[in-house]
């Protein structure tokens, strides 16, 4: 089995940036079709950017993708909005990197379907504590990996593309 991967990216980021192009990189490699929508014009309407708009452009295209098996990548805002939309759409995972959970905004602190799930998140994370992660990740008992990294998760990058490879090829088999 394969499928659709729709990779969103944080704020301050965008479509090209290093972790969204290397899980790209890997979901075409293992079979899998794959989209970065752009959110920047978003981003820059306030300090969190338009949440709500994030949300909305994610949902029109995870309900246009929704012909073959889905999975919903993200990092910080791109992961928030990511859980999120999957309680909208039907989707067979998805895959967080240093996701917000306890975030101050409207629609509030991150929601996600109960599908399987894969976690990263940096332990000296400056903006996420990593012990509110562990524990919303526990409550869902969803796979979690703590690197000793920050937020943007740099110097693991390649584990995260690694990681997000087998994860697709769990959902394969």
């Amino acid at each position: 089995m394969s499928g659709h991967v729709i990779i969103s990216h944080g704020l301050e980021s965008g479509p090209e940036a290093s972790k969204a192009a290397a899980l790209a990189r890997v979901a075409g490699a293992l079979g899998w079709t794959h989209e970065r929508p752009d959110y920047r014009d978003l981003d820059v309407l306030g300090p969190l950017g338009d949440v709500p708009g994030r949300i909305l452009r994610l949902g029109a295209r995870a309900h246009l993708a929704t012909r073959k098996p889905l999975v919903l990548a993200g990092s910080s805002m791109g992961a928030y909005i990511s859980g999120h939309v999957s309680r909208e759409v039907p989707v067979a995972g998805l895959f967080l990197m240093a996701p917000p959970v306890a975030l101050d905004v409207a629609p509030g602190p991150l929601h996600a379907a109960m599908v399987p799930t894969r976690i990263i998140h940096g332990w000296e994370d400056e903006l996420i504590p990593a012990l509110d992660v562990v524990r919303w990740a526990q409550r869902r008992q969803d796979t979690l990996l703590l690197v000793p990294d920050s937020h943007r998760l740099a110097a693991h990058v390649e584990f995260c593309a690694e990681e997000f490879g087998r994860f697709l090829q769990m959902l394969a088999s």
